[in-house]
């Protein structure tokens, strides 16, 4: 059974910093992309991040880009999300998703099939 275990959510002030980190087991790291989604209250999931373990190729959220990096370590098969100057529109639950299409971060709702996810951890951005 494949499980996700998310950590490091918290609150920071506008321009901080977090690193959010993903913990897997239960499943081949290698084939999976693995990454990140996140949700407010009212709307819908969004993809955020997600990279491929095997190749190191990433793809990363129009809104993100700049300012978060996504990495894997493959030998504790775990994955990583450094946020940087962080903006109060960044607030969210971020969920990690383990998934083996990428399209399932770049495509709307495509979330809706991803089988493999984590509990959420909660990143609040103040002002």
């Amino acid at each position: 059974e494949a499980q996700l275990v998310e950590s490091g959510g918290g609150l920071v002030q506008a321009g901080g910093s977090l690193r959010l980190s993903c913990a897997t087991s239960g499943f081949k790291f290698d084939d999976f992309y693995i990454g990140w989604f996140r949700q407010v209250p009212g709307k819908e999931r969004e993809g955020v991040s997600c990279i491929s373990p095997s190749d190191g190729s990433t793809w990363y959220a129009d809104s993100v880009k700049g300012r978060f990096t996504i990495s894997s370590d493959n030998t504790k098969h775990t994955v990583y999300l450094q946020m940087n100057s962080l903006k109060p529109e960044d607030t969210a639950v971020y969920y990690c998703a383990a998934d083996p299409l990428r399209e399932s971060w770049t495509v709307a709702w495509g979330y809706r099939y991803i089988d493999n996810w984590g509990q959420g951890t909660l990143v609040t951005v103040s002002t």
